[in-house]
């Protein structure tokens, strides 16, 4: 483990070295993230895995770590970069499909400002995906977990984006292309990049609007199915005290090469906050996803997934960089698609989760 890290290092030093900044130690800046977490499923999988369709948290009974990360950023003047390496279930999880390689890599960037009195940037590399209110850093999210929509969402796209910001800074554009839906390494026999967009509209400090896109196919050209992904929300701060955010996924795909019919997969979100004190605060959810046909999310019998969930979260700040959380959380469908304790099949699936985080 410790020549790898080492080996990480290494390579990051060699990026700093390849923009010929390293003599500007002043403009970089190191950060990091540890979550560690406790969940209890209580259909009490004998396998310890909880349902495939979660990617974040997603060890039964059993002390473990979400992610654990280390960041170096570099910014001057009219250049900057991301370069940041993870371990941890969500790293195990989400990329699972990626050459070894790649497995640890939660972002490497290169950003250039093409014009001086402009607000624009082109970047290169691995970067967070723009689609969604949730992040994998759970200490920037509303909830200990994330929503179904998150996990069944991009967390990271590789390519090239635009983004530019206006001058009173209430809009921000940007345009991007990508390997993939979630995707370092592009698939096999597919030759067609990926197009995304977001748009937000800030018009002040306590409300902010999101547009979000992703089209693109998760096949061989051979058998080429078009997917098309919308995301949309809204933040808002109705005082000091209360946050809101409303959110509505949609997607489509080809059922069939060349198809004029589609699959479609929806979801709309609600998250609360409420500020209780300076250090305790409480969060709520409720969800529902819908996947008829399963281009998402998998069930055991494969007649589709309709699942309504809700969960409440506390969160006490230990210091400024430490934050304790725990969640309870319930999933029910409109089928019998989990499995209960006695291993039966049953439409509900409650579970609790702890973590403690820092950053720094």
């Amino acid at each position: 483990m410790t020549t790898n890290y080492v080996f990480l290092l290494l390579i990051g030093l060699i990026h700093l070295a390849a923009i010929g900044q390293l003599d500007s130690v002043k403009n970089l800046k190191i950060e990091g993230y540890i979550e560690a977490y406790y969940s209890y499923d209580f259909s009490n999988p004998s396998d310890h895995d909880r349902p495939n369709f979660f990617y974040s948290y997603n060890r039964h009974n059993e002390f473990n770590l979400n992610i654990g990360m280390i960041k170096a950023i570099y910014k001057k003047n009219r250049v900057k970069s991301n370069l940041a390496f993870m371990t941890g279930t969500y790293a195990k999880s989400n990329l699972a499909h990626e050459p070894m390689i790649y497995r640890k890599i939660n972002e490497a960037n290169l950003s250039v400002k093409p014009f001086k009195n402009r607000r624009d940037w082109i970047t290169l590399g691995v970067f967070p995906s723009h689609i969604g209110f949730e992040s994998s850093i759970g200490a920037n999210c509303y909830n200990l977990t994330r929503s179904i929509s998150a996990e069944n969402s991009p967390y990271y796209l590789a390519g090239l984006k635009y983004e530019t910001t206006s001058k009173n800074k209430k809009w921000f554009f940007g345009v991007t292309l990508a390997n993939g839906w979630q995707r370092i390494q592009r698939l096999q026999g597919n030759q067609l990049i990926s197009l995304g967009h977001q748009l937000t509209c800030t018009p002040n400090d306590r409300l902010l609007f999101n547009s979000s896109s992703f089209i693109g196919s998760e096949f061989p050209d051979s058998t080429r199915r078009m997917r098309y992904f919308h995301d949309f929300h809204t933040e808002l701060n109705l005082s000091k005290k209360v946050d809101l955010i409303l959110g509505f996924d949609i997607g489509l795909e080809q059922t069939e090469v060349n198809s004029n019919t589609y699959s479609v997969w929806y979801t709309p979100t609600l998250l609360t906050r409420f500020s209780l004190t300076n250090k305790l605060s409480l969060s709520t959810r409720l969800e529902f996803y819908e996947d008829r046909d399963e281009v998402i999310i998998s069930t055991i019998d494969n007649q589709g997934f309709a699942t309504l969930g809700y969960s409440l979260n506390l969160d006490y700040s230990i210091s400024e960089e430490l934050l304790f959380r725990i969640e309870a959380r319930n999933l029910t469908d409109r089928r019998s698609i989990y499995l209960s304790r006695e291993n039966q099949l049953t439409q509900h699936n409650p579970f609790i989760t702890s973590s403690l985080s820092i950053k720094f």
